[in-house]
C-alpha cells in the first residue's frame, strides 16, 4: 500500500506541475461547454431570404410579411427578375429564393389557386431542407387565412374541425441545447479520460524513467493503478464541474440519479483509462500516442451520437456503435438528464461498460511486461 501511495503522489505531483496539462484538463473542457452547444446547433434561424415579387399585389405583400415576422427568415434582397435573385444566392447574400408570379392574386381569387416558386442554396442539404420546409408551413399558414377569409361565417361554422393537442416528454421545449448539453459532458469525461492517459506509460518512456521502474520491486498492479486512478479522480472532478456548467449557464439540472451518473462514469472511466494506457503501451513516442488517440476520439465522436441520435445513421455505422464505448456514456447522460432514468433502466448499458472495462485493462495488464 506504501509503494502504491507513493507512485500515486508521484502521478498527482507530475499532474499538478505540468500548467499545459492543468489548462488541458480544466479549461478547455469548460471552454468547450460554454462554447460548442452555442455553435453546434441544427435549430435554424435567421434564413437569408430574397423576394421576386411580380404581382405587386395585397396578398403578395402579406404573404412576405409573414415570412419576415415568422422568425426564421430575414428579408436581404428584393430582387426584380430571378436572375438576380439567383446571383444573390451565389453571392451568399441569401439562403432561400421566393418568386411569386404575376397574376398571383388574380388567379387566387378567380381560380381558387396560384403556384410560387422557391428555389434553395443546397449547398448544406439539411439546411436547405429545412428552410424549404419552414416556407412550406408559412404557405399553408397563408393558405389557410385566405380561405377563412373568403368562406362566409355559416359555412365555415360548417366544416369538421380537428383539434390538434399535443405534448413534448423530456424536452418540452424541444431545445437543441438540452440534447447536445449532456453529449458534450460525455465528451469533456472522455477527453480527460482518454487523451490523457494515453501519454502515460510512453511519457516515461521518453524521459528514461521506464527502465528505473522496471528494475525496481513495484508490482504489475501497482504501474498500472498508480496510472489509473488520477485520471479517474480528475474525471470527476470534470465531470462536476461540468453539471455546475450546464445549471449555472443553460439551467440543465439532472433529472435523474446524480450517484447513478457518477456510478456509470465511474466504471466508464475505468474501462476508457485502461483503453489509453492499452495506447500508451503500443505507442513509442507521445506524438505516436497522440495520433493514435486523436484517431480513436475522432471515430468515437463522429460515431457516438453527439450531434444527432445514431438511429439516424446507415445500418453499417450503427453495428459500429454497438462496440462504441463513447456511445454508451452520451446515450446515459442523455437518460440521466432529460428522462430522469434509474439504475434499473441503465442496467444494460453498465453491463457492456463493464466488459469494455474488463477487456481494455486486461489487454493492458497483459501487453505490458517488465524489462529488467
Amino acid at each position: 500500500m506504501r509503494t502504491l501511495i507513493f507512485l500515486l503522489r508521484k502521478e498527482f505531483l507530475q499532474i499538478f506541475r505540468n500548467k499545459l496539462i492543468l489548462r488541458m484538463i480544466f479549461a478547455l473542457p469548460i471552454i468547450q461547454l460554454i462554447l460548442l452547444p452555442y455553435a453546434a446547433t441544427y435549430e435554424m434561424k435567421n434564413i437569408t431570404l430574397s423576394v421576386v415579387d411580380h404581382d405587386h399585389s395585397e396578398y403578395s405583400r402579406k404573404l412576405i410579411n409573414k415570412f419576415t415576422s415568422s422568425g426564421y427568415f430575414i428579408l436581404t434582397d428584393y430582387s426584380e427578375t430571378y436572375k438576380q435573385a439567383l446571383d444573390k444566392v451565389e453571392d451568399d447574400i441569401a439562403d432561400l429564393i421566393v418568386e411569386i408570379p404575376q397574376r398571383f392574386e388574380q388567379d387566387l381569387i378567380a381560380q381558387n389557386e396560384s403556384k410560387i416558386f422557391f428555389a434553395a442554396n443546397a449547398i448544406s442539404g439539411q439546411t436547405a431542407g429545412l428552410a424549404v420546409a419552414y416556407a412550406n408551413t408559412i404557405v399553408k399558414d397563408f393558405n389557410n387565412e385566405v380561405r377563412i377569409e373568403w368562406l362566409p361565417q355559416s359555412r365555415l361554422s360548417a366544416i369538421p374541425v380537428i383539434e390538434i393537442t399535443s405534448s413534448n416528454w423530456f424536452n418540452q421545449q424541444m431545445n437543441y441545447k438540452d440534447f447536445i448539453v449532456p453529449g458534450v459532458l460525455a465528451l469533456l469525461i472522455t477527453l480527460v479520460g482518454y487523451l490523457m492517459s494515453s501519454l502515460n506509460i510512453v511519457k516515461e518512456k521518453e524521459l528514461g524513467t521506464i527502465e528505473q521502474l522496471n528494475v525496481s520491486p513495484i508490482k504489475k498492479y501497482q504501474f498500472i493503478l498508480s496510472k489509473l486512478i488520477p485520471f479517474w479522480v480528475l474525471g470527476l472532478v470534470v465531470m462536476t464541474i461540468g453539471f455546475i456548467i450546464s445549471f449555472v449557464i443553460y439551467g440543465i439540472y439532472p433529472e435523474g440519479s446524480f450517484w447513478v451518473g457518477y456510478l456509470f462514469a465511474g466504471v466508464y472511466l475505468i474501462a476508457l483509462l485502461g483503453f489509453g494506457l492499452l495506447t500508451s503501451i503500443y505507442a513509442d513516442t507521445q506524438q505516436q500516442a497522440m495520433f493514435i488517440a486523436y484517431f480513436f476520439m475522432l471515430v468515437f465522436i463522429l460515431l457516438g451520437g453527439l450531434f444527432s441520435p445514431t438511429e439516424n445513421m446507415p445500418d453499417w455505422a450503427r453495428y459500429l456503435t454497438y462496440i462504441n464505448p463513447v456511445s454508451y456514456l452520451i446515450e446515459v447522460m442523455r437518460m440521466l438528464v432529460l428522462k430522469g432514468s434509474s439504475f434499473w433502466d441503465l442496467r444494460f448499458h453498465f453491463l457492456v461498460v463493464i466488459g469494455f472495462a474488463i477487456v481494455f485493462n486486461g489487454l493492458a495488464i497483459f501487453k505490458y511486461k517488465k524489462t529488467v
